[in-house]
């Protein structure tokens, strides 16, 4: 993938992260990587304003979007040479919708890599895996972030000792509820099938899903 990247032009959906400046160092081998956020203020980067302040690294900067992830409108076809996401689809109500706008904005035959967290040893270990069938519905459905369909489940089954920063179950609660303006909720417990499964019907080719203690690390091609 390092290679791939190589002086390319990417773009990364809810960035930037930690794992891109070190783990798999994107961020260093890249020639240009350009961000989408949801708002101008989100808990993980604070105050975000649109424009060339998209620091990813302390002497790189891309270009800023603020935009939901499944609308990306902003954005011509075909623009980037890689697009990159980690820890933020499962934030996200309806995630083929957000994967069909990715692949748009993405040229063909180039790569995505996909992080999304394991449950196995966080605040979600507690869940059902969401099924294939309830993210197709979903999308039939056109769910959008004000869906609060699994808020129920999260408040019951959700670790608040794997969470420390969601406070109390009181603190959570109220958070839970205001996730249109904080997007903090998984809506989604992705396992490796289902990853699979939504890329697939989304018309990503698979090349390879690599599962660790703490995510699922994802390269599919835009086919």
């Amino acid at each position: 993938m390092i290679n791939y990247v190589s002086e390319k032009i990417g773009i990364e959906i809810g960035g930037p992260s930690n794992i891109f400046r070190s783990l798999i160092p994107v961020y260093l081998n890249a020639k240009r990587v350009d961000g989408v956020n949801f708002s101008n203020q989100t808990v993980w980067e604070g105050d975000i304003q649109a424009g060339n302040t998209y620091q990813y690294l302390p002497n790189k900067f891309g270009y800023q979007f603020i935009s939901d992830g499944t609308n990306l409108s902003e954005i011509d076809a075909e623009t980037y040479e890689f697009l990159l996401s980690s820890d933020c689809l499962e934030h996200i109500a309806n995630p083929i919708k957000a994967l069909l706008e990715w692949k748009r904005i993405l040229k063909s035959n180039h790569l995505m890599l996909l992080v999304l967290p394991n449950k196995k040893n966080n605040f979600d270990h507690q869940r059902e895996f969401t099924s294939f069938q309830h993210v197709i519905d979903d999308y039939k459905n056109n769910v959008n972030e004000s869906d609060m369909t699994h808020l129920r489940e999260i408040l019951y089954f959700h670790d608040l000792s794997k969470d420390p920063a969601a406070g109390n179950f009181q603190q959570f609660a109220a958070r839970s509820l205001d996730n249109i303006n904080n997007r903090c909720l998984h809506h989604h417990v992705f396992s490796e099938g289902l990853i699979r499964n939504i890329l697939e019907v989304t018309g990503f080719k698979v090349i390879s899903i690599e599962e660790t203690e703490t995510s699922f690390v994802t390269i599919a091609m835009k086919n």
